[in-house]
């Protein structure tokens, strides 16, 4: 079976609800921020001094537990909708 049409027959991911949706551009924004404090880091560190490596730090880390906090909602739901449509595991 040609792989286009086995991806036709696999279960798409559940309907994105409001929640997940802001949760997915609040992710997108924290990752934006943190590129931005990454690639305008001297700038930043001559305004802010001392405390630039701190927000750079406090980017990171608040995307990476977002980042894991969004998955983790993401999957349940994906695995919720799967169960209701019959096609979980």
């Amino acid at each position: 079976m040609p792989l286009w049409l086995d991806l036709l027959r696999t279960p798409m991911a559940a309907p994105e609800t409001r929640a997940l949706r802001r949760m997915r551009l609040s992710w997108q924004a924290l990752c934006l921020s943190l590129a931005l404090v990454a690639a305008f880091f001297a700038q930043i560190h001559a305004v802010l001094g001392r405390a630039a490596p701190c927000l750079a730090l406090g980017l990171l880390v608040a995307a990476g537990l977002y980042t894991w906090l969004y998955l983790y909602r993401k999957n349940a739901a994906d695995n919720a909708f799967l169960e209701r449509t019959g096609e979980g595991r």
